[in-house]
């Protein structure tokens, strides 16, 4: 078939009798010759956003249809030299949004005719050890939801594989980056707490290398010095629920008292938090102790907590990072971009917000 010349078109009946007669998988060519179109018409049908007419769309869906074709998606691979398959690696620590993000990532790159890869690291620094894995698969692109080196960057430019980081700040790196500003929300929540009344602040951290968490504790440590009030007492914990009773617990301890306020590294932590506090010391909440989170996930606005926290915008971030990688691997050329979005505060029942009448604390 000479090309972008339509082929004449078969009667099914024909056409599937050589199919068996031949005992072979339905092509491409097959079902151009039945719809009576070309080959490379056929090939635009089966691919997302490419133009074609409605009428040929119709033909080409009918035959497919009536052949029982589904396209070949290696064979697609070898002529475009791409596989259509993106990389997201995250960390196995990261918090309950992330199925959110996954979710909403995968819809995005679907929509663009691509599928995802899920790559889990232990830790955020395995990153280097795992990127061994994804280059077997010969993807088109990654979305890495941790933080990258210097080192990795270049290797991910000598192999010609677009990189988006999403959702951490890499200050001072030139990479593609899609992310919730984690310091701009640290240093919103503490100032809430703060203009309200709390004077002494204390913080359930993330895990060492996660630079989510440590932008975020940065943020709420320089608004509080802003303001005049003394530095957070800290202590680590993982994002998840046990981390939240004992990280409690250490305050108290270190500071002989309960603090105002905690503000946790996730809302897992948080509600943790919470439950020891009720449940094990009998405190008020938040009479006695403010506690606040960050991410917004499902639970924390469960009547059981309504948690005062912050939510990113992942249904936007997820569409920002699939159209920028994208753009990426259609042109592979372009500045680096660094897409950041902002939060939204979350007013729940679990942090007092409101001055005492003997507080006044500027802005």
């Amino acid at each position: 078939m000479r090309k972008n010349q339509s082929a004449p078109a078969l009667s099914l009946a024909e056409h599937k009798a050589a199919i068996l007669r031949e005992n072979r998988r339905v092509t491409s060519y097959d079902v151009a010759l039945v719809a009576g179109v070309s080959q490379s018409a056929v090939s635009r049908c089966f691919k997302p956003g490419a133009s074609v007419s409605k009428a040929t769309y119709a033909r080409v869906m009918k035959a497919a249809a009536a052949l029982d074709y589904i396209p070949n998606a290696a064979a697609r691979s070898l002529i475009t030299r791409r596989t259509n398959m993106v990389a997201v690696v995250i960390s196995n620590t990261a918090n309950l949004c992330y199925p959110e993000a996954l979710s909403e990532l995968s819809q995005q790159f679907g929509r663009r005719g691509k599928r995802v890869l899920l790559f889990t690291l232990q830790r955020e620094g395995d990153i280097g050890a795992v990127l061994n894995d994804v280059w077997q698969y010969q993807v088109d692109g990654v979305v890495a939801a941790a933080a990258v080196t210097d080192e990795l960057v270049a290797e991910f430019e000598r192999r010609r594989v677009p990189l988006v980081v999403f959702n951490r700040c890499l200050r001072g790196q030139a990479v593609n980056t899609v992310a919730c500003d984690p310091y701009e929300a640290g240093h919103m929540l503490a100032g809430k707490l703060a203009l309200a009344g709390h004077r002494s602040v204390a913080i359930i951290d993330g895990p060492e290398d996660n630079i989510v968490s440590s932008e975020r504790r940065r943020g709420a440590a320089d608004k509080l010095a802003e303001l005049g009030l003394s530095q957070p007492v800290v202590v680590r914990g993982h994002f998840d629920y046990a981390s939240g009773a004992r990280g409690l617990r250490d305050i108290i301890s270190r500071l002989g008292h309960v603090p105002d306020a905690v503000i946790c590294g996730s809302d897992v932590m948080a509600i943790g938090c919470l439950d020891y506090a009720r449940h094990e010391l009998g405190l008020s909440v938040p009479a006695q102790l403010s506690v606040a989170g960050f991410d917004a996930v499902e639970p924390s606005n469960w009547l059981s907590y309504n948690l005062t926290t912050l939510r990113q915008p992942l249904q936007k971030m997820a569409a920002a990072a699939a159209e920028l990688l994208d753009r990426l691997i259609e042109t592979g050329e372009g500045e680096v971009e660094k897409r950041m979005f902002s939060s939204q505060f979350i007013e729940g029942s679990t942090a007092r917000l409101t001055a005492l009448p003997s507080v006044s604390l500027a802005a």
